[in-house]
């Protein structure tokens, strides 16, 4: 589910970067509001060779523990979501409390939008003596794209009290901020994120857009261009300020984040 807010503005970088629901968005070609596919350097080619491989094992014994994750997550990389869930569900089953596969499971439901269901299995994913900030960002990224935003930034500020300062949290708690328009507490949250040598192009492109909904073109444009060409980077920001510029902008901001 690759969309973009613009579709003449294939760069703009509109996403929310989960640890555990980590997206491949916004690197040079296009925006991942689905937050899908697990964090890796392989290439889609490899990726489908590691589907091929682990498919193969798993066709040997379906609901095997270290088959159904490896395929599941290589399904989920390739795009092949309903299949990840599938996957997933048949080795939940066999073992329903596994927490692993638990928390796998939930993100593969969250990939193909069955956010309500995502929420139950994330939910019994970790236990509240064992809480796992991994999941609880998760959490956090469902019940954004439900439109659930305080719940999430509880999600959020959970997992900050078990891991602080961790970049992918704070940038997915800044950018819940922008979703429900408070927009200082979502710039400080994404610039503390951005600070942190660990922070990727995802965060500070989240920053970007939020500057850019402030009015601060300029800044915006600057920091658009560690990740960006100038070219690209100043077309980004002259849609950004078109945006900002339109009467009910916020409601069609609001859409193209939450798709």
């Amino acid at each position: 589910m690759r969309r973009t807010l613009s579709r003449s503005l294939p760069r703009i970088a509109f996403c929310i970067a989960a640890a555990t629901l980590a997206s491949a968005c916004m690197r040079s070609g296009s925006g991942d509001l689905s937050a899908s596919a697990p964090p890796s350097a392989m290439s889609q080619d490899q990726w489908r060779e590691q589907a091929d491989r682990w498919g193969k094992r798993y066709d040997e014994a379906p609901g095997e523990r270290a088959a159904s994750l490896n395929y599941a997550r290589a399904l989920r990389a390739i795009g092949q979501r309903a299949q990840a869930v599938a996957v997933l569900e048949q080795a939940a089953a066999r073992a329903p409390n596994d927490l692993e596969v638990l928390g796998a499971y939930g993100r593969a439901l969250a990939d193909a939008g069955k956010l309500r269901e995502a929420l139950g299995i994330l939910e019994r994913s970790h236990l509240p003596e064992r809480p796992d900030w991994r999941v609880l960002s998760a959490q956090g990224v469902v019940s954004d794209k439900l439109g659930e935003h305080e719940a999430a930034q509880g999600y959020y500020r959970s997992a900050l009290n078990l891991m602080p300062n961790e970049p992918s949290v704070l940038s997915n708690l800044g950018f819940s901020y922008a979703l429900s328009r408070k927009l200082t507490e979502a710039e400080s949250t994404l610039r503390q994120a951005a600070q942190n040598p660990r922070a990727d192009s995802r965060v500070r492109q989240n920053l970007v857009v939020v500057l850019g909904l402030e009015g601060k073109f300029d800044e915006a444009e600057t920091l658009a261009r560690q990740d960006l060409s100038p070219e690209d980077a100043g077309q980004n920001v002259a849609y950004l300020k078109k945006l900002v510029s339109q009467t009910n902008n916020w409601a069609k901001i609001k859409q193209g984040l939450q798709r």
